[in-house]
């Protein structure tokens, strides 16, 4: 089974050890950050600094300055911490020297900045209050943005394919700086609620779809009223539904789940339209369509008509079975012979990963239809960590 490390560039580039190091886990592949959202990230073993802070998101080589001339919403580049005119080309060529194939990891609609210079992309919950970590996917200079960034930054020269993430809705939930969003247990389905967005763009699409946006709007806040004062743990579909009314939840999710299908459908079109023959693109996905955040929700019958296959999240552990089966059992049931279908596992342990069960969990996946494993993340991980993933990987 094919397995592939995620790795940031700044893991590799100034330390001569991390490109075998990387290879030694048993891996033949590494998908390398070429567009990526803020974040402040250990680098454990690098021998010339410790922690690294992307101070906003950025992209992870130079953009092209005639595609992007004139155009409010653009890349940034990255800033100092990137240590390189072209961080991922750096990156990419010692990870190929040492015998590693290399895709890009495009992160899409997270993103702070753009929210902080440009409010009116954001999504905008019921009460009114923007996100600015979230563009709002229904907004067409957003698409467009969104689109070009997804052609340019996967395909950089010598990849051999892309994983896309990020691409479709990001609601509330966000590891934002300080954040104290934890004193009222929100369950699935009022995460859900407080993603949803009435920005124009919205309002009009619900519009569109026979609703009064502002009695919608409405709905949800007093869907969310008791949710504020005793917490929730309604989950799922049925727990939407329970909150908002059947008729609403459907509404609602028609009106996000066609908006997050045709982006994800374009954005595919748009990378093949700048790839080469063979030139392999997934999404990190969830099949729960109402999904918000990194893993977006897809329909899988439709997806996969476009894409070479999902990656999906998998919790570790004997306690991650039904969390494996839930996001592995309905992509799986869609997936044609040459479909992609890769298990993504933690293998972190201080993030929650559980890399001493990866043979075990990788088997089964592999049960559940797992044709590829993902292993978040080679850089982040602590040396116990890898070597519980190079002892693992021979027997998965």
């Amino acid at each position: 089974m094919l397995t592939s490390a995620f790795v940031y560039p700044w893991d590799v580039m100034g330390d001569p050890a991390a490109a075998d190091r990387i290879a030694a886990l048993g891996v033949r592949q590494v998908t390398l950050a070429a567009a990526y959202h803020s974040t402040r990230a250990l680098t454990p073993r690098h021998p010339r600094h410790r922690v690294v802070t992307a101070e906003y998101a950025a992209a992870l080589y130079p953009p092209d300055e005639k595609r992007w001339q004139g155009r409010e919403l653009r890349p940034h580049p990255a800033g100092a911490w990137a240590a390189a005119d072209d961080p991922w080309a750096t990156a990419a060529a010692e990870l190929r020297a040492a015998g590693l194939d290399v895709h890009t990891w495009v992160v899409l609609a997270h993103n702070s900045r753009l929210g902080a210079e440009h409010p009116d992309t954001s999504v905008v919950n019921a009460y009114g209050d923007r996100y600015p970590w979230a563009p709002c996917i229904a907004n067409p200079a957003v698409r467009g943005y969104l689109l070009d960034l997804a052609a340019e930054a996967a395909v950089r020269p010598g990849a051999g394919g892309t994983e896309l993430e990020s691409l479709g809705w990001y609601g509330l939930a966000h590891l934002h700086a300080h954040d104290k969003l934890g004193g009222v247990p929100l369950g699935d389905a009022a995460q859900y609620l407080m993603s949803l967005c009435f920005c124009p763009h919205c309002r009009d699409g619900y519009a569109g779809l026979g609703a009064d946006p502002e009695e919608l709007a409405a709905a949800v806040r007093t869907a969310m009223a008791p949710v504020w004062a005793d917490g929730s743990d309604a989950a799922g579909l049925p727990g939407i539904e329970r909150l908002l009314g059947a008729e609403k939840a459907a509404l609602t999710l028609a009106w996000r789940t066609g908006t997050a299908g045709s982006l994800q459908e374009q954005a595919v079109a748009a990378v093949r339209g700048a790839a080469g023959p063979g030139f392999q693109v997934l999404l990190h996905a969830d099949p729960a369509a109402y999904r918000c955040g990194a893993n977006a929700g897809v329909r899988p019958d439709r997806i996969l008509g476009h894409a070479d296959g999902l990656v999906l999240p998998c919790p570790g552990g004997p306690a991650g079975a039904a969390g494996r089966a839930a996001v592995l059992g309905p992509v799986a049931a869609h997936a044609g012979p040459h479909t992609v279908v890769a298990a993504n596992f933690t293998v972190v342990s201080g993030m929650g990963g559980s890399p001493g069960t990866l043979a075990a969990d990788a088997a089964h996946a592999a049960e559940l239809g797992a044709t590829q494993l993902r292993l978040y993340h080679a850089g982040l991980a602590a040396d116990a960590d890898l070597a519980a993933v190079r002892e693992a990987l021979p027997a998965g």
